[in-house]
This record gives C-alpha cells, sequence and structure tokens, in this order.
C-alpha cells in the first residue's frame, strides 16, 4: 500500500505478529518546503535516518509488515505528537508549558535540523503546519494504528519495532565499563513501553549479530515508544537506533560500499525479531 505520505510493504503471509515502522527515512522534499528553507539539499538531510527503510527491506520476506514514510522529518515529524508545535516557528500558536523537544526546535513541525541549524528564515502560517499535519502525520499514524490493530487481532499481541538511525558522535558522551563503543542503543521507556524480557530477546538478536547494545541512554524513545507502548495491554513498543557509520558516509549520506553486508546482518536479525512474535499459530487459524 502507498500514499503520499508513507509505503507500506506487506508479507504474503503474515507469520508475526512484529509489526516495523521507520518514521524518519522518508526522502521525498516536498516543494513548498524546499522554497522555504535557507539550506542546501545535504544540509536539510541531515535530520534524515537515510537509508533505514532499505536496511530493514527484508521485513516483508520475513513475514512481518514494514511501514516507512516517505515525507522527511524536516518538514513533518512522525515521532511527536501532532499538538508539540513550536511558537517559534509557526505563527499563532501559544506556548502551553514546558516542552523540551519543541524547547530545542525539534517539535512536530521541526525548527532546526542536526547540528541546531535553522530550517527556515521566518515562521510558516498556521494554516500551512496543519495541512501538513492533515497530509502527513495523521495518515501515517492511521496507518500505524491499523497495522497494530490487525497484528494483535491475528496473534492476540502487537510487538512495534522503531527503526532509528543515530549519527556516530551521538554516543561520544556515553561512559560505559565496555571499552567497546556501542552500536545499537534499544529505547523502551525505562521498561513503560514493552515487557522486559521481550526487550531482552531483542537485545539477544542484535549482540548474537556481534552488534554491541545499550539501552536507553541517549535515546529511551519518544511519541511512538511512549503512544503505542501498552504492555498490559500486550501491545508492546520498542525503539532501535543503529550508528550510521555502520552503513553510510554520514557526510556524504550515501550507502558504503559494504552496505549489503551490513543489511543482510540486519536481515539476520530481523528473522529473530520477528520469531519472536511467532510464538502459535495466528487466533483466526486455532
Amino acid at each position: 500500500m502507498t500514499s503520499s505520505a508513507f509505503d507500506i510493504y506487506r508479507p504474503e503471509t503474515l507469520g508475526t505478529s512484529v509489526v516495523f515502522a521507520s518514521p524518519h527515512s522518508g526522502c521525498d522534499y516536498p516543494d513548498d518546503l524546499m522554497r522555504r528553507t535557507r539550506l542546501d539539499e545535504m544540509q536539510i538531510r541531515s535530520s534524515e535516518d537515510a537509508f533505514i527503510d532499505r536496511l530493514f527491506a527484508s521485513v516483508p520476506e520475513l513475514g512481518a509488515p514494514l511501514l516507512c514514510a516517505r515525507m522527511p522529518r524536516a518538514y513533518v515529524d512522525l515521532n511527536r505528537a501532532a499538538d508539540e508545535l513550536d511558537p517559534a516557528v509557526i505563527e499563532g500558536v501559544r506556548r502551553r508549558g514546558h516542552n523540551p523537544r519543541v524547547a530545542s526546535g525539534l517539535g512536530v513541525i521541526p525548527r532546526v535540523v542536526a547540528g541546531g541549524r535553522p530550517i527556515y528564515q521566518g515562521k510558516l502560517p498556521l494554516p500551512e503546519a496543519e495541512a501538513r499535519l492533515e497530509r502527513v502525520w495523521h495518515p501515517y499514524h492511521t496507518a500505524l494504528r491499523g497495522l497494530l490493530a490487525e497484528s494483535h487481532r491475528a496473534f492476540g499481541e502487537a510487538i512495534l519495532v522503531d527503526c532509528h538511525s543515530m549519527p556516530h558522535e551521538a554516543l561520544d558522551s556515553v561512559r560505559r565499563n565496555s571499552p567497546r563503543r556501542p552500536d545499537v542503543v534499544i529505547g523502551d521507556r525505562f521498561g513503560a513501553s514493552a515487557e522486559g524480557q521481550l526487550v531482552d530477546r531483542i537485545e539477544e538478536a542484535f549482540s548474537r549479530a556481534g552488534l554491541s547494545v545499550i539501552r536507553n541512554a541517549p535515546f529511551a524513545g519518544a511519541y511512538v515508544t511512549q503512544h503505542y507502548g501498552r504492555p498490559a495491554r500486550r501491545q508492546h513498543a520498542v525503539q532501535v537506533e543503529i550508528d550510521r557509520s555502520l552503513y553510510m558516509d554520514e557526510a556524504r549520506i550515501e550507502p558504503r560500499a559494504d552496505f549489503g553486508d551490513f543489511a543482510a546482518l540486519i536481515r539476520g536479525v530481523v528473522g529473530e525479531i520477528a520469531a519472536i512474535g511467532r510464538t502459535g499459530l495466528p487466533l483466526a487459524a486455532e
């Protein structure tokens, strides 16, 4: 299924309760954004989770659906609530208490990209911001809710794996006893968005692939894990952040020559995670 806001890649047969999603890999930069921005075509992509959709492209072959954003994070951030509007970039918006994401310029309509670089010269009219949400944010989250509901109906549970990437330097400030730099950060809102044993198994899948994993520091998960993670209702949400330098040239925003090898490694990880949701036959088959 395809829309202007997202693509859904479905398996021939739904074989697991796991749903994979990539909200920040969209790279269809609309003309209205490019006309307004003060950034060039490379600078504006610095917040993009480039190639994460390609890295997880094997998901449907392994029995799970994959939801990928088409529009970029610089246009609408799908990992924010629809009401996280920034009065510093949108006209007519009132400040409503302190929201650290909005204050840093990373609301649902971002004010800045990576490195704190401003996207716009001035402010956007409120109707324009609202139109973006109607075209992009609401359709994406309607689709995500539908996929999770489908898994819940079929398996009695839904497991969302929210797929992201992080700049290599994002972990410069993270101190660990281990001499090895982490490759992956798993976020479960410090245990609030997913059952602990499930998160353990996701971590083990990455570790068995030879990747170093830490949890919740510096990324514990944002709107998606907070909103969709409901372990008491057997709906779990886990955020996964992968070091971009493992598969891409960050300065050029190009896949590394060995991208295919790393994608094959991730395919093995995806297979193990998908197996977590294959604990029994779909309820409809019982």
